[in-house]
């Protein structure tokens, strides 16, 4: 599978015929990192191949749909139905081939995402249960130069890309729909400028495999709140604006197919962020900007911490990569003025289901996103500024039971039923009373043009 596209389906929701979540994303192997494991199972579970016309000349492209509907059946402001979309169009250059420049490439992708978001409709809390929304428009997704060094021990990217495709993510999440969970769990953008797909930036990454299991891992990207604004396309490569840099990092041990019956990942990572944002509580004259309506005082300075997992916890036929995995993440913040305390998730993903259905995934997953005392004060005072009580829950519980059919090569549905516990009022700031605990019905689906092309046009 093409890089940029293995990246975009980690982060962007695009998840089509990942055999075995588990062993895809944080392996200090160069290989596994970045395409499925070169297990033998792999090439009986393939039952084609890609169309790739440019192969031979060391060009490899990617188009895919990934599309998400989703409606509030119960609960939320009021009830209502959204769709949202994406088209990603990618490709690898492999310039050693093109140019005879070892260990380079360049990567490309332009999006074009498009569609409403049930959460601000509808629902009124802060995180989307339809993961795909968000920068809607046609944008320049990646533009990267990647160097690989001494056999691939050392991997160096830079370009403009974003940190949430390189940093904190695995396979595993985008099993599900809800943003929450998918990409990347959303504590990290409520607390810090950790920049997110499609929205390009200038950044540099660098990861050093120290054995074929553990490695570290690096990175700095602008952050510049031009880049975020609903006009901005991806092509404006200036760095005027910017307030600063995110810098990332991680410690990791891994494994996959190739090195262990049962995968595991377990890596402590974290976050600098030197850029600029919003107070979450005061404005300008040390007000409550929520209820004085003037602009937030600007603040500079954030960091946080976590510590991420998976691990394979059963595959009975080790011919196979079917079984059951477990997943979890704790987050924390370590300093500056936060919206979240803290966020803590687990999550259960069986691959392989019913007989002959070996990539097929049923998962479920939770999460507690815990406010901080700053914008529990805003969201009190906003409330009995309108005339309601101050019982506002601190923690918000996103819960979500997901299903994952292959369909051929190409296609995959992911029909899902989504639950929120103590939906926060971000987007009804003003509302007296509690906003309801909402069910929601998903609706996840991606194609593959490649994939659908090389089924269609294989010897």
């Amino acid at each position: 599978m093409p890089t940029i596209l293995v990246r975009a389906l980690c982060c962007a929701g695009a998840v089509t015929s990942f055999a075995a979540p588990v062993l895809a994303q944080d392996t200090a192997d160069e290989t596994a990192r970045t395409t499925q494991s070169a297990a033998p199972v792999e090439k009986a579970q393939d039952d084609t191949r890609n169309w790739q016309p440019l192969a031979d000349e060391g060009i490899t492209l990617s188009l895919s749909y990934t599309g998400e509907a989703a409606t509030n059946v119960s609960g939320g402001v009021r009830r209502d139905a959204a769709y949202a979309g994406q088209v990603y169009v990618g490709a690898d250059f492999d310039m050693d081939r093109i140019a005879g420049i070892g260990g380079a490439a360049i990567h490309a992708a332009v999006t074009d995402r498009h569609g409403q978001n049930l959460a601000a409709i509808a629902i009124g809390n802060n995180t989307s249960v339809q993961e795909i929304y968000g920068t809607q428009n046609t944008h320049l997704a990646i533009l990267t130069w990647q160097q690989k060094l001494l056999n691939g021990a050392v991997d160096i990217e830079v370009g403009r890309s974003q940190a949430n495709i390189h940093f904190l993510n695995s396979p595993l999440y985008c099993n599900f729909q809800s943003n929450s969970a998918c990409g990347n769990p959303t504590f990290v953008f409520k607390n810090s400028n950790f920049t997110y797909f499609p929205a390009s930036s200038w950044m540099a990454h660098a990861k050093v495999n120290l054995t074929p299991k553990v490695w570290i891992h690096a990175g700095a990207y602008e952050v510049n709140p031009d880049r975020k604004r609903p006009t901005d396309n991806g092509f404006n490569f200036s760095a005027k604006n910017a307030t600063g840099v995110i810098v990332p990092w991680e410690l990791g041990y891994g494994t996959d197919f190739t090195n262990d019956r049962l995968p595991r990942h377990y890596i402590l990572g974290g976050w600098f962020d030197r850029g600029d944002y919003a107070d979450p509580l005061r404005d300008d004259r040390d007000g409550i900007a929520a209820v004085s309506g003037r602009a937030a005082q600007t603040r500079h300075g954030r960091s946080g911490i976590y510590f991420r997992f998976d691990q394979m916890l059963t595959r009975p036929d080790p011919m196979t990569q079917r079984g059951l995995s477990l997943f979890g993440v704790a987050m924390t913040n370590l300093s500056g003025r936060v919206e979240e305390s803290h966020f803590l998730e687990l999550g259960l993903v069986q691959t392989g289901t019913f007989a002959g259905r070996d990539k097929d995934t049923l998962g479920f997953v939770i999460n507690d996103q815990r406010f901080s005392d700053l914008a529990m004060e805003r969201m009190r005072a906003a409330r009995v500024f309108a005339g309601g009580t101050d019982g506002i829950a601190r923690h918000q519980y996103m819960m979500e039971l997901a299903y994952g059919a292959q369909v051929g090569p190409a296609i995959r549905l992911s029909p899902n039923i989504q639950y929120i516990v103590h939906p926060d009022q971000s987007s009804v700031p003003f509302r007296t009373s509690d906003i309801p605990n909402a069910w929601v019905l998903g609706f996840k689906f991606t194609v593959d043009a490649s994939a659908l092309a090389g089924s269609v046009f294989r010897p």
